[in-house]
Order: C-alpha cells, then sequence, then structure tokens
C-alpha cells in the first residue's frame, strides 16, 4: 500500500498483513519520504506545553484568552487530529527520535526521578539528525527522558546548548523536586532564580540574541507549564478573578503566563534578525489536559487514558510564505512525524539503522494532502493499547491509566468511528466483529514486537536517597 493512499473508511477482508507493512514505515525506503529541502533550511522552534487541554487554547474557543497562541494559529495552519502520548515521557522520546515508545521501552508512563532508565543511548535523536545537517541545537525546558548517568542528559544527546530542569512536577519558584534542586545550565547545576516559565521565555531569547541567524538554529521549548504544582504569580492569578474556584484561577494563569512566554519568543525571532520567511515555528501539548483543571472540550477522558481527551492535543505549524496562513489540516498526524518532515526540511539524512515510524507530513501541513499514515499507533503496553484506523479507532482497556504497574483484571475492546462520534460513546465492536478481529490482532502483533517496557515504581523504592541535585550524578 502506496504510503501516501488516502485513508480508507471502509473495511475489507484481508486487510491485516497490508495493515502491519503499512504500519512500519521502514517497508518503504526512507529516501521516498525525505521532503524536498527548503533552499535555505528553515530556523526550527518547537514549542511543547505540558498537559494543556485540546480546550484550553483560543482557537478552540476555550475560556482561557490565548492570543500568542491564537496569532501563531493565525498566521499558520492548526492540526486538527494530532496525536501524541497520554503522559510526558513517551511523548517526548517519540518527538526526539520519530519512534513509537513501544519501540523506546517507556510505553509504560514516565521517567520517574529515581529511574535509572531513560531514552534509550542507542536512539538517534532529532537533535543529533539535524546537528548533522548543520544547526546549532538548544533545548530551554523541561527534558524528562532520563539524567541518571551523564550520556543520559541533553548535551550529550545532540544539544549545543541545555536550560531548565530534567523532571517533571518541578516547584515554579524554588526549582526542586521531592526536595531535590532541578535546575540546569548546560547540564551544570544553575541557581538563577524565578518563575520557570519567565526564565524559560528569558534563556530562549537570550539564545535567539547570540546566535548568528546566518547558520541554521533548532530551539526546543518545552514548558513545564500547565503541569502540577498549581503556581503562578499573584499579578497573573489576580487577572482570572471571574472564575469561581481558585485551582482554575491557579491553571487558567498559568496556561496564560505560558502563553505570553510563546509570544515573547516569536518576538524574539524578529527583534534578533530571524525572518519569519525563514523559520518555521511548531506548537503541541505533550498530553491532553486534566478535566478538573483545564478543558479537553468535546473529546472524552483526559491525561493518562487512550480515549481522545489523552492524546488528541491543540497543535499548529507556522512558516509564512510555505504553510497557509489561518489554514486547517483534518487529517490524522502522530508526534512521531516531525522527526522525518523537519530533518527532510533541513535537508539532512533520514538513512540510521534504527527504522522510522514517522512519516514525512510535509504534503499534508502545506498543501492539505492526506495523512501519509494509513495506521496510527496511539500506544500498546502489555495490558492496554489503541490504534488508529481512518475513521476506525480500536481501544483495549482505555481506563488503565497511563502509569498502571500492571493490567486490570479483565479485559476490555472497544471500536469507535471517530467519524460520527468524536466523543467516543457508542462502542460498535459488537456490530463489527470481523473489522475488531483485524484490528486487534494488528494490536496483539505489535504489542508481541515491542521492547521490554521500562516500569519504575510510583513511588521511591525503599532506601532511596534524594539527592541534593538532581542529575548531579550525571555531571
Amino acid at each position: 500500500m502506496d504510503a501516501r493512499e488516502p485513508i480508507a473508511g471502509t473495511y475489507h477482508p484481508g486487510m491485516l498483513v497490508r495493515l502491519l507493512s503499512s504500519l512500519t514505515v521502514f517497508v518503504l525506503p526512507l529516501a521516498a519520504q525525505e521532503t524536498e529541502p527548503a533552499a535555505r533550511p528553515p530556523h526550527i522552534v518547537v514549542f511543547l506545553a505540558d498537559d494543556l487541554g485540546w480546550g484550553d487554547v483560543g482557537f478552540h474557543d476555550g475560556r482561557i484568552p490565548t492570543p500568542h497562541l491564537d496569532a501563531l494559529a493565525a498566521r499558520g495552519t492548526r492540526l486538527e487530529q494530532f496525536y501524541v502520548q497520554p503522559v510526558c515521557s513517551p511523548t517526548r522520546g517519540a518527538l526526539l527520535t520519530g519512534r513509537y515508545p513501544m519501540r523506546l521501552g517507556l510505553q509504560c508512563g514516565v521517567v520517574r526521578p529515581w529511574a535509572e532508565h531513560g531514552l534509550p543511548l542507542e536512539e538517534r535523536t532529532l537533535a543529533e539528525a539535524l546537528k548533522a545537517a548543520g544547526y546549532t541545537t538548544a533545548i530551554c525546558g523541561k527534558w524528562h527522558l532520563g539524567h541518571a548517568r551523564g550520556e543520559q542528559l541533553p548535551t550529550s544527546r545532540g544539544f549545543d546548548h541545555q536550560y531548565g530542569h530534567y523532571n517533571g512536577a518541578l516547584d515554579y519558584f524554588t526549582h526542586e523536586r521531592d526536595g531535590g534542586f532541578d535546575w540546569h545550565a548546560d547540564d551544570a547545576v544553575n541557581r538563577d532564580e524565578g518563575y520557570t516559565t519567565d526564565l524559560i521565555a528569558a534563556a530562549a531569547v537570550e539564545i535567539l540574541a547570540e546566535h548568528d541567524p546566518a547558520t541554521p538554529l533548532f530551539l526546543y521549548v518545552p514548558f513545564n507549564a500547565p503541569h502540577t504544582p498549581l503556581q503562578a504569580p499573584e499579578d497573573w492569578i489576580a487577572k482570572f478573578a471571574d472564575f469561581e474556584d481558585r485551582n482554575r484561577r491557579i491553571y487558567a494563569a498559568m496556561v496564560a503566563c505560558m502563553d505570553a512566554a510563546v509570544g515573547r519568543i516569536v518576538a524574539g525571532l524578529d527583534e534578533h534578525g530571524y525572518l519569519r520567511e525563514e523559520t518555521l515555528v511548531f506548537f503541541c501539548s505533550d498530553n491532553g489536559g486534566i478535566r478538573s483543571l483545564g478543558s479537553n472540550g468535546p473529546l472524552r477522558a483526559q491525561k493518562g487514558r487512550l480515549y481522545e481527551g489523552g492524546i488528541r492535543v491543540p497543535a499548529v505549524v507556522s512558516w509564512p510564505g510555505r504553510i497557509a496562513e489561518g489554514g486547517v489540516v483534518d487529517a490524522p498526524l502522530h508526534v512521531v512525524d516531525l522527526f522525518p518532515t523537519l530533518v527532510g526540511l533541513a535537508g539532512g539524512s533520514l538513512e540510521q539503522e534504527l527504522p522510522l515510524d514517522g512519516r514525512d507530513a510535509w504534503a499534508t501541513w502545506a498543501e492539505g494532502a492526506p495523512s501519509p499514515h494509513d495506521v496510527i499507533l496511539n500506544n500498546v503496553t502489555p495490558w492496554s493499547g489503541a490504534l488508529r484506523k481512518g475513521r476506525w479507532k480500536l481501544v483495549h482497556n482505555g481506563d488503565v491509566p497511563a502509569n498502571a504497574t500492571e493490567g486490570p483484571g479483565t479485559d476490555q475492546w472497544e471500536l469507535f468511528d471517530l467519524q460520527v462520534d468524536l466523543a467516543e460513546q457508542n462502542d460498535l465492536a459488537a456490530r463489527h466483529p470481523d473489522l475488531l478481529k483485524e484490528l486487534r490482532a494488528l494490536l496483539e502483533a505489535l504489542r508481541a514486537s515491542a521492547a521490554a517496557p521500562n516500569i519504575p515504581p510510583n513511588s521511591p523504592p525503599e532506601g532511596f536517597e534524594v539527592p541534593a541535585v538532581w542529575g548531579e550524578r550525571g555531571n
């Protein structure tokens, strides 16, 4: 099946063999997927929000004002069926490798502070691929892909510059996690004081100011906002006095502060000589939002679940002159697609030992072409999973949390037609037994081929001592 073939909405018998081969990108020559590089490789800025829900942005009619994200959407194209993973670390791993978390051992939740594992060292990162193509590379924000050893840290994984933190759930003011300090610059302890969102924005703008725009730049800005703990400067909280619940007021302030940080960094492009016609800006969230704080709009469930509310997120790509302004793409795409698409635009090489799951999405972004995927794997663990095939979505044990360390006592298999049931309220498994059987067989085959998952305990193991500085063992 051609990778550019439009996604079919109907099922026919005997499809399984083709589905298996269509899901695995390396059945096609990588060269056939490469985007024709731009005449001048673009600067690339990738923003990643943390726990921002589908309905938490103005361009999805959210209650929280996000004028800078709305402006980015107005100057770019919204990707309305953009998928990530249900929690932080797996999405970050998929973004930076172009490979599904089931291949990385990251399919079962986040990298805990006490975990020894991280992004496998044999993986080639997006930063490494762009650096090989002549880019200067920088990360400002949350890493969350391992910090037990020096070779796991960002400056050992292709980034020329690093600023920010390694763990999730960081205190926004003290920069501590569980009592251990976690703020770093170029992977050495850093004692800058301030609210993390503001510090990340300032560091990103400083990189823009100090870098020579004659050399292409890859700037990766993974915010920790609006992830808990619920913390924001009081002047921002005061702006949302009309929100009845205090927690929602703080959450709204965190989103608004992050939106302002995006605006500050985008403005920095203009201020420091980065022509917008030569700069691609991408934005998305790392997973769905938490309903008690924010909004996932019409989507079912929330962060940590494999229903749409946990994995479909707001996403925008902007490149004036190359991508339509005010455009909308309504084709299924996945965060693994960033790797081949961006490396292709940069004129870099996609030849590597480990096969990519991502597909070159440039024609979909820029021309409204059909999705390059016949199948998208949402995730598969030893006890849960989901995949998308055209209009159909298969869900296995969708209520099992992403950070679970064991499965449920009984299995539940559901089948939804997302074309008519975006909210996943009408399980059609009993009405389409043959389709259920085929898609279930595909998911089981993928489960059997997955790397062994790393499943650290959800609380520190007995005898674990929090270090004074997280990652200090690696420095």
